[in-house]
C-alpha cells in the first residue's frame, strides 16, 4: 500500500494523540485530543495532514493561516511529527510538501514554523528542506 498523505478525519485522533505523546512528550489525554481534532477540523483556516503507512498513522502536520501586519499571508505549522521508527524515510518531507502545496493553493507567500531550541535534528531537517533560520526567540504562555 505504501505512504499516503491525506487530510485528517475525526477518527485519526488516537494516532495524533500517540504521536503527540511519543514524539513531543505531551501529556494530554486522548479524549481531549479527540475533541481538539474535531474542533480543528471544523475550522476553514486550519488543516491537519495525516501520513499513513500501510494503514497506520505514522505522522501528521497541523497548519493554520498566519496573518500579521508585517508580512503577506503565510501558513504556520503548529505541529509536525513523525513516529521515531519511521523517520528518515521521506515522511516529514511529504508532510511539508502537503502544507506548502496548501499554502500555494490559498495564496500564501510561504510557510513558517517554530521549533524547540533542543531539536537539533529537526533543525537540520528543516534547513535541508529549504527553510531558513530567521531568529532565536523565547516562547511565552499564560494559562487561565
Amino acid at each position: 500500500m505504501g505512504l499516503v498523505i491525506r487530510d485528517a478525519v475525526e477518527g485519526d485522533f488516537e494516532g495524533i494523540w500517540l504521536l503527540n505523546k511519543n514524539a513531543f512528550g505531551y501529556d494530554y489525554d486522548v479524549d481531549g485530543t479527540r475533541e481538539r481534532v474535531k474542533f480543528i477540523l471544523g475550522k476553514v483556516d486550519n488543516k491537519i495532514f495525516i501520513a499513513e503507512l500501510d494503514g497506520v498513522v505514522v505522522g501528521y502536520a497541523h497548519a493554520a493561516d498566519y496573518e500579521c501586519t508585517y508580512s503577506e499571508s503565510l501558513k504556520n505549522i503548529l505541529a509536525i511529527a513523525v513516529a521515531e521508527i519511521q523517520r528518515n524515510k521521506g515522511i516529514g518531507r511529504a508532510l511539508l510538501d502537503a502544507v506548502e502545496q496548501w499554502a500555494k493553493e490559498t495564496g500564501s507567500v510561504g510557510v513558517r514554523l517554530v521549533s524547540g531550541f533542543n531539536r537539533e535534528k529537526a533543525h537540520k531537517f528543516y534547513l535541508a528542506c529549504g527553510y531558513f533560520d530567521r531568529k532565536d526567540q523565547k516562547n511565552f504562555m499564560k494559562l487561565f
